[in-house]
């Protein structure tokens, strides 16, 4: 499928999730043509799709957080949400947390909210703790964002004033110590620190592990908010897309780029699958790592000789549940449900190769977004149901290459156990539509079966994730969660940004 005019030597983006579209609008915006090559029939990439058009559902980024950078990507040619209907609605509470001794907690972007939350379910003492607590991930974010998230870290980085000062309010915030005992410092509640930790699992690394500058991730949530796009996750790339497609920019799915071609140091044309020979004036690669290591290494950049450590996975459950039952259950549009245990399951995920394993008491996001969009709803036989989604974090496949083919059904009929014991009376009726393993994730081309990309270890963040492959040309960039600034909405967004401003640079 081909959207948009004719063109003579664009920039390519290969790719059409967050982080190619929005590379691809800022180099529109900037004057230059530009053509995106997808190789699924949709856009979106890890923000996922599944089912037919008018009964779809997402099956994949479901946390939206830091809207004002989807509202930048949008301006840089022109436009805005309201132009390709893109209806963004806060979610409150962002997130319903419940734990295994009956207990539940909301999380409020309002402070005066979270503090009411705080003082009734943890006492007057933690909810004053809990403001200190949000002093410090504030302090933390703003430290690290204008230069270290948002800014393009390189070696030559060191020399700049405003880098050298935000290193040194990190280091003096304690960034490079441990989140979980920075945390635990500030509030002793373990179910507030469970809370404000386990953020780090979106960044690849045990909240027991991860370091305290970290601490941005659960402030992008907890304090920054969560939104939700009416329509589904889904109408994010859609929308990035047709910003792009009335600004000129041409847009092509069903084509696989499968190799590149280069003149000197510079890269001159594309090719497809199916044999096409697509000039450019530069690229833009967002597919995963080992993807770009193999288009890269058709015009002889050998592939990195160093390890790299992965993200663990996850197992998501997509499926339908009829809502008169779900109504019965103690769920808002995002819950996160805490099994008892807690260090020794999250070790579980990063254990070294042959001991690493799925969590035995799973903590599971579990996601149910008709309760903030009823239009999600789908009427089947005259009865009304809701989508579901449950996501079960598990081992990568690098250090538990487990077969997934013969493991699926098992565990899933092991996690209908689970929250059935949690009080979710019904859950054996959802008619499970789609599932995601490590096994699909690795289909897909994802290293190690895993979505979420490298893990951020101290030798794998900031410019240390940016892809050295592309110092052989001078007009080639990498962007997605397999590069700087890391994995999530909000970075990939970055990413692409990033990417397209050091070409037109």
């Amino acid at each position: 499928m081909s959207i948009g005019g004719a063109c003579a030597a664009p920039i390519v983006v290969v790719g059409a999730g967050l982080s190619g579209l929005s590379a691809a609008l800022q180099l529109r915006g900037a004057g230059h043509e530009v053509l995106v090559l997808e190789r699924a029939d949709e856009v979106g990439g890890r923000v996922g799709v599944a089912g037919p058009e008018g009964y779809a559902y997402d099956v994949g980024a479901s946390v939206l957080t830091m809207p004002s950078l989807i509202d930048e990507a949008l301006s840089a040619v022109g436009s805005d949400r309201d132009r390709v209907d893109l209806r963004l609605i806060p979610i409150e509470p962002a997130y319903h947390a419940r734990y295994a001794d009956g207990s539940t907690l909301d999380v409020y972007a309002d402070a005066d909210a979270m503090v009411d939350e705080v003082r009734r379910v943890c006492g007057p003492e933690e909810a004053q703790r809990y403001l200190d607590l949000r002093r410090w991930l504030t302090e933390i974010y703003e430290a690290e964002y204008d230069s270290f998230i948002d800014g393009d870290l390189t070696a030559r980085s060191a020399g700049d004033p405003r880098v050298r000062r935000a290193a040194a309010d990190i280091l003096r915030l304690g960034g490079t110590g441990s989140l979980g005992r920075r945390v635990r410092s500030l509030v002793h509640d373990d179910r507030l620190q469970r809370l404000f930790t386990f953020q780090a699992l979106y960044a690849g690394v045990s909240p027991t592990r991860a370091r305290a500058i970290y601490g941005a991730i659960p402030y992008m949530d907890t304090i920054g908010g969560v939104s939700f796009p009416i329509g589904g996750m889904r109408r994010v790339p859609r929308a990035m897309a047709e910003a792009l497609v009335a600004a000129g920019g041409r847009i092509r799915t069903s084509v696989t780029v499968t190799g590149l071609e280069a003149s000197g140091r510079t890269i001159v044309a594309v090719h497809t699958a199916d044999g096409e020979r697509l000039e450019c004036s530069a690229a833009v690669l967002t597919p995963d790592l080992p993807v770009v290591d193999r288009l890269l290494g058709t015009v002889g950049v050998p592939a990195p000789r160093r390890r790299r450590h992965y993200s663990p996975s996850a197992v998501v459950m997509h499926g339908l549940v009829a809502t008169d039952v779900v109504e019965r259950w103690d769920v808002r549009h995002h819950t996160i449900d805490f099994g008892a245990a807690w260090t020794t399951t999250l070790d579980e995920l990063v254990a070294s190769r042959g001991r690493a394993r799925p969590m035995t008491d799973p903590s599971l996001l579990i996601t149910t977004p008709a309760l903030t969009d009823p239009g999600l709803r789908r009427t089947i036989d005259g009865r009304s149901y809701d989508p579901i989604s449950v996501l079960a974090p598990c081992p990568n496949l690098d250090v538990a290459p487990l077969d997934w083919r013969l493991l699926t059904e098992p565990y899933l009929a092991e996690l209908r156990t689970v929250l059935r014991r949690r009080g979710y009376e019904g859950i054996e009726s959802m008619r499970v539509e789609h599932v995601d393993t490590p096994a699909t994730w690795a289909a897909a081309g994802l290293a190690a079966g895993t979505p979420f990309s490298l893990a951020h270890r101290l030798d794998q963040t900031g410019p240390l994730r940016v892809h050295r492959g592309t110092r052989a040309f001078d007009n080639v960039e990498v962007a997605g969660c397999g590069t700087t600034p890391g994995v999530g909405i909000p970075p990939v967004l970055i990413s692409g940004k990033l990417a397209a401003r050091r070409l037109i640079a």
